[in-house]
């Protein structure tokens, strides 16, 4: 199934679960969501349930804090990723510090729920990329599911933990089609994957970058190279152990993101695994990234955003070095 639907079968599965749990956003009821991720919902399991909110992000994440420290476990949507600034002073000043500020309080479990990234052709605010905002703010965790088969069990798992989780979607994956195992599936959301091994090259990326990160990897064969693809999946926290044992054998590191490389989570990856595998690294660690720019017009997003050509382009400066 693609991995909207995978989407709104994960939820379906919570709200079924635990009646404590609740959707809340922009047209999510009645509409089913601007992607249709949360389409048929509302009639399942009632208005009380799954809620339409006004157009106000930041009243819609305060309601979501004052539900989960009640006992309950909201489950909000951003519509968009450019539209979550107007709740950002709640996500960031309240809901990652308000446990630090209630020791009684030993759970707050709000997941925050934003589509994310570009390849869809929109216009402005709607095609960016704000992870490494969340993933520098302590108190967060911050996931993003590059297969259906992920987003159906982490939206489980985010839901069910005591923590509150930025759940990052990469809509240019939604529709693309996975299997889905309902049954036995599931790998904890904080790891890192092997998504196909190599033994020259080790390429790491997350959401919808894991794709292009494959098909390099798959045109790099061609050529008679041998590049691993680890999926970060975690953002905050990172899982740090697969990235350093493929580097160690590789001795090479190309980390692929769509947000700008200026202080990033690409930034981060590169300076943790020179910190822990520098006398095994054979060429410096390399970025490709969007370029240090505001998301620019549709029209242009393909100059923007890396592609397989950008990324074997570094894996051949690795090489080369």
């Amino acid at each position: 199934m693609p991995m909207a639907k995978a989407l709104n079968a994960g939820l379906a599965a919570a709200l079924a679960a635990d009646e404590r749990v609740l959707l809340l956003g922009e047209d999510i009821g009645t509409l089913g969501g601007v992607f249709r991720i949360t389409e048929g919902l509302q009639d399942r399991f009632g208005a009380n349930r799954v809620r339409d909110t006004p157009l106000a992000e930041s009243g819609i994440i305060g309601t979501a804090i004052g539900l989960a420290l009640r006992g309950y476990r909201p489950v909000v949507e951003i519509q968009f990723d450019g539209f979550v600034w107007p709740g950002f002073d709640q996500i960031t000043s309240q809901l990652a510090k308000m446990l630090n500020r209630l020791p009684a309080q030993a759970a707050l479990p709000v997941v925050v729920r934003i589509p994310y990234g570009g390849h869809i052709g929109a216009v402005e605010h709607h095609q960016e990329s704000p992870e490494t905002y969340f993933a520098h703010t302590p108190g967060l965790r911050v996931v993003s599911p590059s297969t259906p088969n992920d987003a159906y069990w982490m939206i489980q798992e985010a839901i069910a933990g005591n923590d509150p989780v930025v759940f990052l979607e990469p809509k240019s994956r939604y529709w693309p089609k996975g299997r889905v195992d309902a049954v036995g599936g599931a790998v904890p959301m904080h790891l890192s994957v092997v998504a196909r091994p190599g033994t020259e090259v080790t390429l790491v990326g997350h959401g919808a970058m894991v794709a292009t990160l494959l098909q390099a990897a798959e045109l790099a064969e061609a050529e008679g190279t041998s590049a691993e693809v680890i999926d970060l999946r975690s953002i905050s926290p990172i899982d740090w152990d697969p990235i350093v044992d493929s580097v160690q054998k590789t001795g090479r590191l190309v980390v692929a993101q769509e947000a700008s490389g200026f202080v990033s989570v690409g930034s981060e990856i590169c300076a943790t695994i020179a910190e822990r595998a520098f006398y095994t690294l054979q060429a410096p660690p390399l970025r490709v990234s969007g370029f240090d720019i505001p998301f620019p017009q549709s029209r242009l997003e393909h100059l923007h955003l890396p592609d397989a050509d950008r990324v074997l382009e570094a894996v051949d400066r690795a090489l080369a070095y």
